[in-house]
């Protein structure tokens, strides 16, 4: 019988064992970045509310509708993160990593919060992996981002995933195309919610989902035809680079993505298979936003991957990832004496890297045996009395039925290769 608690409405949890799916793929992320020379960054989960607000806007749908805000005891305005890229830029300049070598390459992961209507791949607590390079225009450092990202999607087997890109201009260029945009989404007939959208961040009609919106702004004027000559050589080297590094991609020109902050470089990784919730990451570079919560001018890039989504995809394809198994050799004592032996041969094991539990309790040999088969182990360490008398264990192979004794002073050796 469970406890008369439950967890909130819309927060995702992972139980064994498909929890050590979500933390092997977080592993097979962290190798990527370590390839890449990304340092990892243990981040706040709240801040300021005012970050958000200054950093994502106040006119997208994450701050007016779905922050997490509250009071603290002192009074203060706290939101946990809706994202990371607002809170990683804000503790880059807090403590001064711009300062030295750039582009500063920082990852990190962990879940964030939104005030969402919960549905399959949307969530109240959701996860993510989270990259950015923070000091650098290079088209260079734009395809790279996207490179590890792709990478890791390849090597969880994923191979249905479809690059979407596209590029939303600079200050040089936005403000003339968003007054084209303002003139002709003015006269659509929207609603009075939309309508004040218009004034604030245009763009934002674009990425509106509802079919009576999008049918009204098919023929919308599009920012790449209105690119100015510094951002199409940045689209078209970014395309070149990607092109090179055997990436392909598809020319999306409505992509538009939820946070303000975004410009130039914008892209999505999305996967077919997931309906309404296809967008499994997306990033994009965002040159502004360390002057808009008051820092200095600092360009940089970076994107969000969600766990969910991603784990939804590899169920979806019915790509295999295997994560390492949490039990390698399982003991199976029997007697006192033996207890003793097993529990000191487990310890060893592990410090020589193998994965080794064993059956506690004092168990029969039938109940132990049955542990070790629902353990996942591949090899079984029977010992007994007459084992110990011999001063040989039995080493039994879980899938083949086979056993052969095995002196006690071998057995860690023996197994490290077998295992190997």
């Amino acid at each position: 019988m469970g406890s008369s608690f439950q967890a909130p409405k819309g927060v995702n949890e992972y139980v064994p064992p498909r929890a050590d799916l979500f933390y092997a793929i977080r592993q097979a992320f962290a190798e990527q970045a370590r390839l890449a020379g990304y340092g990892y960054l243990e981040l706040a989960v709240f801040e300021d509310t005012q970050l958000f607000k200054r950093g994502v806007g106040e006119s997208t749908d994450v701050v007016s509708k779905e922050m997490y805000t509250f009071e603290d005891r002192g009074g203060r305005s706290l939101t946990l993160r809706p994202e990371f890229t607002a809170g990683v830029v804000r503790s880059v300049l807090e403590h001064g990593l711009h300062k030295g070598a750039q582009p500063v390459k920082i990852w990190t992961t962990g879940p964030a919060f939104r005030a969402e209507r919960p549905q399959q791949g949307r969530y109240r607590q959701f996860y993510q992996l989270d990259l950015e390079a923070i000091g650098s225009e290079d088209p260079q450092v734009d395809a790279e981002t996207i490179a590890i990202a792709w990478n890791w999607y390849r090597e969880l087997g994923l191979t249905q995933v479809r690059l979407l890109l596209n590029s939303l201009g600079c200050k040089e260029c936005r403000p003339a195309y968003r007054a084209r945009l303002q003139e002709f989404l003015r006269t659509l007939d929207l609603d009075e919610a939309t309508r004040a959208r218009i004034e604030i961040n245009p763009l934002r009609v674009l990425d509106d989902k509802r079919p009576e919106v999008r049918d009204q702004v098919a023929d919308a004027p599009l920012m790449a035809d209105h690119l100015c000559a510094a951002c199409k050589a940045h689209h078209d080297r970014v395309r070149e680079l990607l092109t090179d590094l055997g990436i392909g991609w598809e020319d999306t020109p409505r992509l538009v993505r939820g946070l303000d902050y975004y410009t130039r470089t914008t892209y999505e990784f999305d996967h077919p298979l997931l309906g309404a919730q296809s967008g499994i990451g997306g990033g994009g570079r965002y040159d502004g936003l360390s002057e808009d919560i008051g820092g200095p001018p600092l360009p940089g890039i970076g994107f969000g991957l969600g766990l969910d989504r991603t784990i939804l995809a590899l169920e979806a394809e019915g790509a295999v990832f295997t994560a390492p198994s949490r039990c390698e050799v399982f003991g199976v004592p029997l007697g006192e004496t033996a207890e003793r032996e097993i529990f000191t041969l487990v310890a060893e094991l592990r410090r020589a890297g193998i994965a080794a539990d064993m059956s506690y309790g004092s168990k029969k040999l039938k109940g132990a045996m049955k542990d070790a088969d629902r353990s996942g182990a591949a090899y079984a360490l029977i010992l007994g009395e007459r084992d110990i008398a011999a001063g040989a264990a039995q080493v039994k192979d879980l899938a083949s039925g086979d056993q052969v004794a095995v002196p006690l002073g071998e057995i860690v050796t023996m197994l490290k290769e077998r295992l190997s």
